[in-house]
């Protein structure tokens, strides 16, 4: 303890080179290479024709977010496709929510839930 305690209050030396040691930045560079455990993607959907890649999207694990704007002419195929996508969500115990006067919806995979309380504003 005394060793410490004297090390502290000692007067500081100019560093030399011995005090200080060589990093290998290599096994730090291949960290940074490894792939992200999820994506965050963006989708289209104007027919119901585009549902299944955006499902293949949610059970690869990843989150997607989906411009259904184009969807509201038609009701039907709105329903249709919002069906889909709530199967999904449903199927791999994920999330769905509609947002920006449900010109979007979220759909996310397992172990990800969307909270419904929003952040700032009014």
């Amino acid at each position: 303890m005394a060793k410490f305690l004297d090390s502290l209050l000692r007067k500081k030396q100019p560093a030399t080179e011995e005090d200080y040691m060589e990093l290998e930045l290599e096994s730090y560079e291949e960290g940074e290479e490894q792939k992200p455990a999820l994506y965050v993607k963006i989708a289209t959907v104007s027919d119901i024709k585009d549902s299944p890649r955006i499902k293949d999207e949610v059970y690869s694990g990843n989150i997607v977010i989906v411009d259904i704007s184009r969807l509201k002419l038609d009701k039907v195929m709105y329903e249709r496709v919002l069906k889909d996508l709530k199967e999904v969500a449903k199927d791999v115990n994920g999330d769905i929510i509609g947002l920006g006067d449900q010109k979007y919806v979220v759909v996310t995979p397992m172990s990800v839930k969307i909270s419904r309380d929003k952040i700032g504003g009014v």
